[in-house]
């Protein structure tokens, strides 16, 4: 009876089971139903959106007088007063007729553009579709479908604004453009219109420009490196990379061979082939500060327009560039560097200047002749020498040194390193104030020392350089490389009360229309260094314009600077500030090349008073809002700092140190070993005996005490 009963329970659990599978497999097979049958719905009305799309496009009339047309609206820069710094002036081109255009540019502009020209009608509805589908997957715009077409038509018609209607334009401008002129012409006006970089319109006028030779001159990797630049003209433009030039144009090889235009044979010796570009490109455009008009255009990008809406888009991009100083600035680098016999092409200067209160970049030179170097050294890495002391010093103020506390300027060894002094001259037990005002290499070994590598390295990394810095001691004395961007954002914060304070180029952005598409908001800034630090190190940086290594960067106003030499004279450094403006200047040669004795006393600081003269005539500050800070001789209550087995080796002041002149302050002073008592005049009448380059040069009387210079922090930042 048992067995019955268990026997029927167990039949009546399987036939329930055999249920629930029953009603789970039709509740499957209803939602994969439902997901089919809303799958199809999409697909028919995503198709039925396309084929009504085709269907007006293709019901659209033609353009009239599109072979005369000729668009007028251009994108221009204005530096903050008003002044056009840079003008796009789209159709000052070479015009080229299609038939003296090479077969190989022909193709490699349909295979790197759009492979399918010849058989759209304007526009690729596979194209959109297939890309449609990948910017839904990856969620961002990643692949576009714009045909050459559509280009032609965003080049000649269209606003930039990235929205779906202007998108929609496009196609439509695009279907009327096919129904207006044939393939061949829109291919012939598109080469004639598009940008390719470095002021270059049109392919007759890259060739010109990147090469110097005319269209039909061109070999086949030349060709294919023109072709592939209206993806982003700067980005692939040679002159500012090359290396990624020759990358972008191989890619453009392989895709003419895949689609046969070239054999494997031509493919082979084509992407082995070096780039040789025009040594002097021809700039077609008005462009009176260009490396900056390609800061702006870089920091455009960040926003979010892409290079060819830029260039086409009739914007006016209101900058905060400060005209006046920036002319100042052009002519003082070729000025002061012929004056120095500084004439080569690899010898290079850069400048960047900004205020410190709210970022806005003021002066930007990143060579001294855009037309001979696009490459931008404000950007580039190199050695500060003794320029990067401050931060080391700062670290130590940082720690609890004190300006007047004492050092021990003698010769040290730390490990295997033993640093000496220019000229091997020392002056015993001085002030900390002082060893930076004559810019002792050994003393600033001991502070380092005494603090620590990471405490200084950590500091130079909160201040804003991202540069690699190696632990090690010897970075005290600027031994890595710095850009010269970061490392005045990072003396801003000696000038603000120690903040760092992010420099913008962009004050706003307007369309054709004068309607505002972006304007600069709060500037970004992090606390990262007290007040009575920034206090203090103002106080002994002005030192060395008053009274040491930088004497000739003196513009009779409350600054304060640092000068730096790299060993043989390789780069020469003068970063300096007033209460709201910093500014820096690089000298040296490209090829790394011995500079013969030029140091950061000279002509970068000659630079320097030169554009801080212009740039400050209109500052609203003119003392620094700090605490005084009184700086002594000796204290009686200095502690001493590298106080170890040396003996004093007290030396007389005012000799020449790192090759620049050091005046002391109040009292005579001797040069090198030369016993005779000389007054702070005297002092500069020898020194340009020695360096006649330097005669012109006034100096401001050193010998009147100048009250301490507080500093200005705006109240949003206190």
């Amino acid at each position: 009876m048992s067995n019955s009963y268990d026997k029927y329970k167990q039949q009546r659990a399987e036939r329930k089971a055999i249920r629930q599978n029953r009603r789970k497999r039709r509740e499957e097979n209803k939602f994969f139903a439902n997901l089919k049958l809303f799958v199809l719905t999409c697909a028919a009305l995503m198709l039925a959106g396309f084929v009504a799309l085709n269907l007006y496009l293709s019901s659209l009339p033609p353009i009239a007088n599109l072979q005369d047309f000729k668009p007028n609206i251009v994108t221009q820069f204005f530096s903050e007063d008003g002044e056009i710094i840079k003008t796009f002036t789209a159709y000052s081109y070479d015009k080229v007729e299609l038939k003296d255009v090479p077969d190989h540019l022909k193709n490699a502009l349909i295979a790197t553009e759009d492979k399918n020209f010849y058989r759209h009608g304007g526009y690729d509805i596979v194209g959109i579709i297939r890309s449609s589908i990948q910017n839904v997957i990856a969620r961002q715009a990643v692949q576009g479908a714009s045909t050459l077409t559509q280009q032609l038509a965003r080049i000649l018609f269209l606003s930039n604004e990235r929205t779906l209607t202007r998108k929609i334009k496009e196609l439509e401008v695009a279907a009327r453009i096919e129904k207006t002129i044939s393939k061949d012409d829109i291919l012939e006006m598109y080469m004639n219109n598009v940008y390719l970089g470095a002021g270059a319109y049109g392919v007759s006028a890259a060739s010109k420009i990147y090469f110097n030779k005319k269209l039909n001159q061109l070999t086949l990797p030349e060709l294919a490196l023109i072709a592939g630049l209206p993806q982003a003209p700067s980005v692939y433009n040679p002159y500012n990379n090359k290396d990624l030039a020759i990358q972008r144009r191989n890619q453009v090889l392989k895709r003419m061979l895949t689609r046969r235009y070239i054999t494997k044979d031509e493919y082979k010796k084509a992407i082995e082939a070096d780039v040789k570009l025009s040594s002097v490109p021809q700039i077609y455009t008005t462009n009176k500060a260009p490396y900056f008009s390609d800061y702006v255009i870089n920091e455009m990008i960040k926003l979010g327009f892409d290079e060819s809406e830029i260039i086409h888009g009739g914007y006016k991009v209101i900058t905060t560039l400060n005209s006046k100083a920036q002319d100042v600035a052009n002519e003082s680098i070729l000025r002061n560097m012929k004056a120095w016999g500084m004439t080569g092409k690899s010898q290079q200067a850069a400048v960047f200047s900004f205020n410190a209160l709210d970022g806005r970049i003021l002066v930007y030179a990143g060579g001294k002749n855009y037309g001979e170097t696009q490459y931008d050294r404000v950007q580039s890495i190199r050695p500060p020498g003794s320029a990067f002391k401050p931060i080391v010093y700062a670290a130590a103020l940082e720690k609890g040194v004190t300006p007047n506390d004492m050092i021990l300027d003698a010769p040290v060894t730390i490990g295997n390193w033993s640093p000496r002094n220019y000229g091997n001259k020392y002056r015993g037990k001085i002030p900390v104030y002082k060893a930076l005002m004559v810019s002792s290499n050994v003393c600033a070994a001991r502070v380092i020392k005494e603090v620590g590598i990471r405490p200084v390295i950590q500091l130079a990394r909160v201040l804003g350089i991202t540069t690699p810095l190696e632990y090690d001691y010897t970075i005290s004395l600027g031994s890595n490389g710095v850009k010269l961007f970061e490392f005045v954002r990072a003396y801003g914060a000696f000038a603000n009360g120690g903040y760092v304070v992010q420099p913008y180029a962009i004050e706003r952005i307007e369309d054709s229309r004068g309607r505002v598409l972006y304007r600069a908001g709060k500037t970004k800034s992090t606390h990262q260094l007290s007040l009575k630090t920034a206090a203090e190190m103002t106080a002994m940086l002005k030192t060395v314009i008053q009274s040491g290594t930088g004497v000739a960067a003196n513009i009779g106003k409350p600054a304060a600077g640092k000068t730096g030499t790299t060993d043989d004279y390789k780069d020469a450094y003068f970063v300096g500030y007033t209460p709201e403006i910093v500014t820096g200047v690089w000298v040296g040669d490209d090829n790394n090349k011995k500079m013969g004795g030029l140091t950061g006393g000279t002509v970068p600081a000659k630079i320097w008073k030169d554009i801080m003269t212009v740039a400050t005539k209109s500052s609203t500050k003119t003392e620094f809002d700090y605490p005084a800070i009184e700086l002594v001789d000796y204290g009686k209550d200095a502690r001493l700092i590298g106080d170890d087995e040396q003996e004093d080796e007290q030396t007389t002041e005012g000799e020449v140190l790192d090759g620049e002149v050091v005046i002391p302050v109040g009292g005579p002073a001797t040069v090198g070993d030369n016993p005779k008592s000389l007054t702070p005049a005297d002092v500069v009448k020898n020194f340009n005996q020695q360096h006649p380059q330097n005669a012109k040069e006034s100096v401001v009387d050193t010998s009147k005490e100048i009250a301490p210079i507080p500093m200005a922090v705006p109240e949003s930042l206190r």
